[in-house]
């Protein structure tokens, strides 16, 4: 699943081994690499601008520039999520994003962060305005956000 009605990018994942502590449950930082996969995911296929070329040939970066997230209930090995994405915000030059981690099953929200992506020049380290064929993409996938 890529998209739902309301304006989210999701993807479907299984929780791993590798994604878990000793105690069977998922080690609280693994959420914040299966959702900077999840980005990664959202611009290659939900909003169709390749990471990989938008990183090595437009030389823009995505940095995270504030994080807050809530853990509300465990995901183990074992259990299939969806790793949701709806953008709550689009600045001149930066994007906030409403992330979740839900039980495929039933909808429970396991984890949910918010998140504010800015766009920089690689070169210059410095930000630049959000492009603007990732302000029209964003603008079609997410109208419901706006």
């Amino acid at each position: 699943m890529n998209e739902s009605s309301q304006g989210a990018f999701s993807r479907e994942r299984l929780i791993r081994f590798s994604d878990c502590d000793p105690a069977g449950i998922v080690f609280y930082p693994q959420y914040f690499v299966m959702f900077n996969g999840l980005v990664e995911d959202w611009v290659d296929d939900g909003l169709s601008v390749g990471f990989h070329k938008l990183i090595m040939d437009r030389r823009i970066g995505l940095p995270t520039v504030r994080l807050e997230a809530d853990f509300r209930a465990v995901s183990r090995m074992g259990d299939k999520v969806l790793l949701q994405l709806r953008v709550e915000r689009l600045g001149t030059r930066s994007i906030t994003l409403d992330s979740r981690c839900v039980a495929a099953a039933d909808g429970e929200v396991r984890m949910q962060m918010r998140q504010v992506l800015v766009t920089t020049s690689l070169q210059s380290h410095q930000a630049v305005e959000v492009p603007a064929d990732i302000r029209d993409a964003i603008a079609r996938l997410h109208s419901a956000a706006f």
